[in-house]
């Protein structure tokens, strides 16, 4: 890639950079708009790993010597200016090092993503990014083999849940999955056992059901206010709950995520 000092903000080229505040940056990063910001060398390295190709970069000159050779390969440009210039331009202080802008690849069917899995993750409705990009962390983490998202969950690529994951949902397979109750058909005629981590009655604690647990689960993770809907709750097969202690009914759902995979990932090894 061709670097390219810039001393003023008016080439329409730098448009994919500007005002990147949650809302503008949410309005054009979806995946009509065919791109995502990868925010930090790390996070860059891991998107060009997983083979999605960037657009161009946006960097500060003292962290050339650390993007630079990782986009020797490709055509397109590096940006450089300095931090007062790039944060007018962005909208926040550039300290993670660089900004890229990636191709979003298409999105693979469910089928693919879990073609050998034997635990995945279900995300119904999760709209904060921060939880998404938590939640990454520990599949990629604790071993679990993909994710699949409902229609109206958070995007993955999202600049935040990228960098909340450390790149992990970049490594990550992960697709988005129907609505239910077609959602449900989908992974039922794929061999999974749908297991809710909710509150019930009659949920089964974590630690009975992983000690008996299916060859294919796919743990089922609701919203962060009002948990799982009731229609997938209906859907399925097994509801499973954390016991908790002195009066707190439920973990944050990126931290139940963690203990789940945990508890599940530790009995399978």
């Amino acid at each position: 890639m061709q670097v390219v000092p810039i001393s003023s903000l008016d080439s329409p080229d730098l448009r994919d950079y500007r005002d990147l505040t949650d809302v503008a940056l949410r309005r054009v990063s979806e995946p009509a708009g065919g791109l995502y910001i990868a925010e930090s060398g790390k996070v860059i390295e891991r998107a060009l790993a997983a083979g999605h190709r960037p657009r161009s970069v946006l960097t500060l000159e003292k962290w050339l010597p650390e993007v630079e050779p990782l986009l020797a390969p490709y055509d397109g440009l590096i940006y450089v200016g300095d931090n007062e210039l790039l944060q007018s331009l962005t909208g926040f202080n550039m300290h993670r090092g660089a900004l890229a802008s990636m191709e979003r690849p298409p999105l693979a069917s469910v089928a693919d993503i879990v073609a050998g899995a034997t635990r995945i993750v279900v995300l119904e409705d999760i709209v904060d990014h921060t939880n998404v990009g938590a939640i990454f962390r520990s599949v990629a983490g604790l071993g679990a083999d993909a994710v699949l998202i409902t229609p109206r969950c958070a995007d993955p690529l999202y600049r935040r849940s990228v960098r909340v994951s450390m790149g992990t949902v970049l490594q990550v397979p992960w697709t988005r999955l129907p609505d239910w109750p077609e959602g449900a058909t989908v992974l039922h005629d794929l061999g999974f056992h749908l297991a809710a981590l909710a509150l019930a009655q009659d949920a089964i604690t974590l630690d009975a059901f992983a000690a008996s647990a299916p060859t294919k689960v796919a743990l089922v993770l609701g919203t962060e206010g009002d948990g799982l809907s009731r229609a997938a709750l209906r859907e399925a097969d097994s509801v499973v709950t954390i016991p908790m202690l002195h009066g707190v009914d439920s973990l944050n759902v990126a931290s139940a995520s963690a203990v789940a995979l945990y508890a599940l990932t530790a009995r399978r090894r």
